[in-house]
């Protein structure tokens, strides 16, 4: 499963859309245009898209930063429109025709976007603040050295353990990949597995295996990097979670949600950052937080950063107000940006001297996660788009299952995904 799909899987229950004019929420249909900005003195209206996020609070949120913004910029209203479902599909269909929004976040960035021209260079936008956000937040909407989003919020995403299990077992937490394969394997009983990664017994964990061989997805001039010797050992060595049956298979829920760690079902579990209230009211300090490990000692530990980045219509006609939007809301409010992360589940700021003073994100091992995640944290490269993430993760699936010559599968993923690339980058 890819992030992004993760990510509004776990979120979305709402819809609609809200006019933030001169301070007055309007409500509106989702397809209704919006009403009242005439009567406002607003000159110019921003149609600003959310996915529906599932943190209790989150679209009340965001209509108040709106009213804040529009009242200190009363010439220009918002409509904040409340998306359901598959975020993502609409979004890309919405954006061909006259109703895109002027404002939108995106999950995963896509490197595609800022080549077509559909998104605007923010650099401006950024000014001496550039420097106080993190290296993932900066090198993850980064397109031939311009940047072409600002970071909302990262997506912390680790492996809890239980401390008690670990300990009863006698088990060290795992710093190798043959570490947690052992683990997960003595962990396993007749009640219950010793790991969850996902339903599909797959996950992040192939991503995740090429980066703690060392290796890459793609590189920076978009070469698919991910058919290396290294990277094919490590992904092959997935087989043996599969072959122990120490992985937990087509649970209720999948990997986003911690029901399964939280119920007992297995004392290992591959989850973000955004658990971690759930997980502390169910468990309290009876866990801790592990990069994904090493492939071999003296490898690399994988901490997957994800989350979610403001964009600006370059194409909509409302390039300046929109740059004020985001500049106004994601680089100059601190204290909003500091609220979106920590007061609707945990998230992490992308500006490094907000993240410091969060107090929720300051302490225990919500603190541990995030000096993980600036440690070892890793994001998808701009090209990693749905069909070559499902090219790659389509390989591994049939290389865990035994399901063909290990070599042959990555070799031919690797040159479709490299075709799929290539067609991005108009080469």
């Amino acid at each position: 499963m890819s992030a992004r799909t993760a990510e509004l899987s776990r979120r979305g229950f709402l819809t609609g859309s809200l006019l933030i004019a001169a301070g007055t929420v309007l409500t509106t249909g989702c397809s209704t245009d919006p009403t009242g900005a005439s009567s406002s003195g607003a000159k110019t209206t921003l149609n600003v898209w959310y996915h529906a996020y599932g943190e209790a609070g989150t679209q009340q949120a965001v209509i108040r930063y709106a009213t804040a913004f529009t009242k200190a910029n009363p010439d220009i209203a918002v409509k904040v429109t409340w998306v359901p479902g598959d975020y993502s599909g609409k979004l890309n269909a919405t954006l061909l025709t006259d109703a895109a929004p002027d404002v939108f976040e995106i999950g995963d960035f896509s490197e595609a976007m800022a080549r077509r021209g559909q998104i605007a260079a923010l650099d401006d936008v950024y000014g001496s603040a550039r420097s106080d956000f993190n290296t993932n937040a900066l090198g993850s909407v980064t397109v031939d050295g311009k940047l072409y989003g600002v970071k909302m919020i990262d997506d912390v995403i680790v492996l809890y353990y239980r401390k008690s299990a670990l300990a009863k077992a006698g088990i060290t937490p795992p710093t190798t990949f043959d570490g947690l394969a052992a683990a997960a394997k003595a962990l396993t009983t007749k009640k219950g597995k010793g790991l969850f990664v996902g339903n599909d017994g797959i996950g992040d964990s192939p991503s995740n295996a090429v980066w703690s061989s060392g290796g890459d997805l793609v590189t920076a001039d978009g070469k698919v990097a991910f058919g290396t010797a290294p990277a094919l050992e490590a992904i092959t060595a997935l087989k043996r979670l599969h072959d122990d049956k120490s992985l937990l298979l087509g649970f209720t829920t999948d990997w986003w949600d911690p029901s399964a760690f939280t119920q007992g079902v297995v004392p290992m579990q591959w989850c973000g950052l955004w658990a971690m209230p759930a997980v502390q009211d169910a468990l309290g300090d009876d866990f801790g937080v592990l990069p994904w490990p090493a492939f071999k000692a003296g490898g690399t530990p994988v901490v997957r950063v994800g989350g979610w980045t403001g964009c600006v219509n370059a194409k909509g006609g409302k390039v300046a107000a929109a740059k004020k939007f985001v500049q106004w809301l994601w680089v100059q409010q601190t204290d909003l940006q500091k609220d979106f992360a920590e007061s609707y589940g945990f998230h992490v700021p992308p500006r490094t001297s907000v993240a410091a003073t969060a107090k929720k994100l300051s302490e225990g091992t919500a603190k541990e996660t995030v000096a993980l995640a600036a440690k070892h944290g890793k994001h998808n490269p701009g090209t990693w788009d749905t069909a070559v993430s499902s090219t790659f993760n389509a390989a591994a699936a049939k290389i865990v299952a035994g399901q063909g010559d290990p070599a042959a599968l990555l070799a031919d993923a690797v040159t479709k995904a490299q075709s799929q690339i290539d067609k991005q980058l108009g080469r």
